[in-house]
């Protein structure tokens, strides 16, 4: 079982049961999926941007990236309907815990000039979503193999009913929030 995934079980299900009093189990907020996103404007003129991207992500969360395809056409970008323009991993289950640990103990403290995570990232129906500049600050990526820095968006799915109480889960996981 994932490290973070008992840490859930033991540790942060009561203490989100303390803090806003929930009576049933099933109320108490959950990480459902982690979606990282890659979207590449540059695949366009050059298909093989996107292939090492995919490769890149694929290294990253551990699974095999969905290539995503414009929806519409528009001239003044060049792209047509149906051209690819990035790529998509959904992350769940112990994939997922997985990567959030990852991504909490080693990757946002490889970050330069980082002063922790804005708390405003959030949708109001308590999901989060933050943008990387940069993928090698995985350890997945080896820094000499990378033929242009491309960054990503992480987006984390959660059960819970508002921002407070995602945040509080969030926080309670180890993403450390700027204050």
């Amino acid at each position: 079982m994932a490290r973070l995934k008992e840490l859930y079980r033991k540790e942060i299900i009561p203490a989100l049961r303390e803090k806003f009093g929930y009576r049933n189990i099933m109320e108490i907020p959950r990480i459902e999926k982690i979606t990282v996103n890659i979207g590449l404007g540059e695949a366009i003129q050059n298909v093989k941007a996107l292939e090492t991207a995919a490769q890149d992500l694929a290294m990253i969360v551990g699974q095999k990236p969905v290539i995503t395809k414009a929806k519409k056409s528009i001239a003044t970008f060049k792209l047509r309907k149906g051209m690819s323009i990035g790529c998509v991993v959904s992350l769940r289950k112990d994939r997922m815990y997985e990567f959030m640990d990852r991504f909490v103990n080693v990757a946002i403290p490889r970050i330069r000039d980082f002063r922790g995570i804005s708390p405003k990232s959030f949708d109001g129906r308590g999901n989060f979503s933050m943008g990387i500049k940069e993928q090698f600050i995985f350890p997945e990526i080896d820094y000499d193999k990378i033929d242009k820095v491309r960054g990503m968006n992480i987006t984390i799915v959660t059960t819970a009913k508002t921002d407070d109480e995602a945040r509080e889960l969030l926080r309670l996981l180890g993403v450390p929030f700027r204050n």
